[in-house]
């Protein structure tokens, strides 16, 4: 559940670097008076990340991850893996809008689980480089300087 969880944050971070790099902003401000636009790219982006937005977007998190810290049983004592109790089908983290389950046999629900496990590695490593590439020059040759 944890790799699951964490793959996912890599893969939606490796997207949100690659489309701030393209310059590409939401429209509006974030704050009042703080353009999208004013936010810049890379580490620059989440340091101009005004602070009172900061421990919005740290204190939703820390309630999703209550939510499946507190289930009864736990999922490392018998509970199940996956679910997380919850409103409006929150409750299956594998298929939260049900794309899959209702014309998937288990075998290949399996298959699809372990792509998007995969995916998720593949995210971890890329957004690792980005900021290997970022911090220090020339320590991702694939990667142009400055990235």
């Amino acid at each position: 559940e944890c790799e699951l969880k964490y793959g996912r944050v890599a893969m939606a971070a490796t997207v949100g670097w690659m489309v701030s790099k393209a310059g590409i902003t939401f429209p509006g401000d974030i704050a009042t008076g703080v353009p999208f636009s004013s936010l810049g790219k890379g580490f620059d982006a989440w340091a101009a990340v005004p602070d009172a937005g900061k421990l919005q977007i740290v204190a939703f998190i820390g309630l999703l991850e209550l939510t499946t810290e507190f289930q009864k049983p736990h999922y490392l004592m018998g509970g199940r893996l996956g679910y997380v109790p919850g409103p409006a089908g929150y409750g299956k983290l594998w298929d939260p809008w049900g794309f899959s389950t209702t014309s998937k046999t288990e075998e290949e629900l399996s298959v699809l689980r372990n792509k998007e496990l995969n995916n998720g590695r593949a995210a971890m490593i890329g957004i690792m480089a980005f900021f290997s590439a970022t911090a220090i020059d020339g320590s991702v040759p694939a990667l142009p300087s400055g990235f």
